[in-house]
């Protein structure tokens, strides 16, 4: 047996310390494939072995392998933010160790859920109406909704009867539509070849509204079934973002059902001056963004949001005996409305971060961010040697590297990012648009400060110089 209470405390120190010097670290991992695993036994101990040396090997081994996503200076992807309450919570959460799969076998686990997602919803401005779960992440969440599209296309047949005697089923979204939405069709039974990808147009790179029309109506005439269509709200690429509540007036034409995927942007509609970007979305059947992105909630905490949850429930809710919970009337089980049976304790960590910050601090983070991207965005333009290829969507813009007599832009932009990601002082990620390899750049980190937003653009300058000379 170890000595709990002194290598909780150990751990506790050690993540303060790491909080407090991540700056010195490189952000992204500086190992090469097969550093790592080389470095860990290939049979598993058969005796005990003593916790000074396991968490010896964990600072030695792991920890230099890892891309340290809590970096101040992580403008990849969008971060997994971790803030200082919610590590706090997942430390409860772990040691209460609770599976909250039905009401009976968590209480406050569910009441919780139910209040902070109501929370949620108000502080995006949602209506009254809307109910939440906390999914994993987004991809799930947009599964769940798929699911449901089918089966309310199907008039709940699909799950009992399965796909094969029916027309084939079609979902709709934007071009800029998230991998994650190709996954889900695919796990649905549906396929990816059923799933209708319209054209962008317009600087906010919308879905055409007019070509979904006509996309749903070849397809009726066709004897096809359209299911739903999913809108975004900031995709994960350049932000592209789709106008809701036009997709909302030809959804309501031909009665489908409406999912938005607001995965990082999402959390920035705490911010009324930015819910421009979400209108309509009260118009949705359901929404999902992360918290676990930009609200400093630790990975992962998934907000769902649903205007009919007996839809959701109908789609995936089985009540074998043994889970059934006798003699009371109103509880919520949550296994019913995810694809998952067994349920973190996720609530907990939203909690303390609401409480820890209040709306109103959160909403102070997010403002800083938009505002310190906004103004690089701006420095990045006025540089010859350099142009933006996307304008900012809140936080997130691209850019290309592009002086004078460039032959390839292309390699030449991959062999700026490789340098920058390689030098380890800030990373950067990458995506194409316009058919061109362009460099992203988002400010979303928990604890990032604008002079670290500035330290990147001095970073990309400095390595760029280095490619020319």
């Amino acid at each position: 047996m170890i000595d709990f209470r002194t290598w909780a405390r150990r751990a506790a120190d050690w993540s303060a310390d790491h909080f407090a010097n991540i700056r010195d670290k490189p952000v992204r991992a500086q190992v090469m494939p097969g550093d790592i695993a080389r470095q860990i036994p290939t049979n598993p101990p058969e005796h005990a072995q003593d916790m000074a040396a396991i968490f010896d090997d964990f600072e030695k081994i792991i920890v230099p392998g890892m891309t340290h996503w809590q970096h101040p200076r992580f403008f990849a992807y969008f971060p997994a933010n971790a803030s200082p309450p919610s590590v706090v919570a997942e430390f409860l959460t772990a040691s209460l160790a609770a599976q909250c799969m039905l009401w009976q076998t968590s209480p406050a686990a569910t009441e919780l859920e139910t209040v902070t997602m109501d929370w949620l919803r108000q502080a995006i401005g949602l209506p009254e109406g809307f109910c939440g779960v906390i999914q994993d992440s987004a991809s799930s969440a947009t599964l769940c909704a798929v699911l449901t599209m089918r089966e309310r296309a199907l008039d709940w047949q699909g799950n009992s009867a399965g796909l094969a005697n029916h027309s084939q089923l079609r979902i709709y979204c934007s071009a800029h539509g998230h991998s994650s939405i190709d996954k889900a069709v695919r796990i649905a039974g549906i396929g990816e070849d059923n799933l209708v990808k319209i054209s962008s147009d317009g600087p906010d790179q919308a879905a055409d509204t007019g070509a979904l029309a006509t996309a749903i109506q070849n397809d009726l005439d066709a004897g096809l079934i359209p299911a739903g269509i999913i809108a975004l709200t900031g995709s994960t690429s350049t932000g592209a973002s789709d106008d809701i509540s036009a997709i909302c007036d030809v959804a309501e034409r031909f009665g489908l059902y409406v999912h938005v995927v607001a995965a990082w942007a999402g959390s920035a509609m705490i911010c009324p001056e930015f819910r421009h970007m979400f209108a309509g979305a009260e118009r949705a059947d359901s929404i999902t963004f992360n918290p676990h992105k930009w609200l400093g909630v630790n990975f992962d905490c998934s907000a769902h949001l649903v205007r009919s949850p007996q839809d959701l429930t109908r789609t995936l809710a089985i009540q074998p005996e043994f889970l059934k919970t006798g003699g009371r009337d109103g509880i919520i089980d949550y296994s019913e409305w995810s694809v998952p049976l067994g349920r973190r304790f996720r609530a907990l960590k939203l909690w303390f971060v609401l409480r820890a910050y209040g709306l109103e601090g959160l909403r102070t983070m997010i403002r800083n961010h938009v505002a310190w991207s906004q103004e690089l965005a701006d420095e990045i333009n006025a540089h010859e040697n350099f142009e933006l290829t996307t304008q900012p969507v809140l936080s997130l813009f691209s850019f290309r590297y592009l002086p004078a007599n460039t032959q390839d832009a292309d390699a030449l932009n991959e062999r700026l990012l490789q340098a920058i990601n390689d030098d380890g002082r800030i990373y950067l990620t990458q995506t194409r648009h316009n058919d061109q390899y362009v460099i992203r750049f988002q400010s979303g980190q928990f604890q990032a400060t604008r002079d670290d937003v500035q330290f990147a653009w001095k970073v990309i300058q400095e390595i760029a110089r280095s490619l020319e000379s």
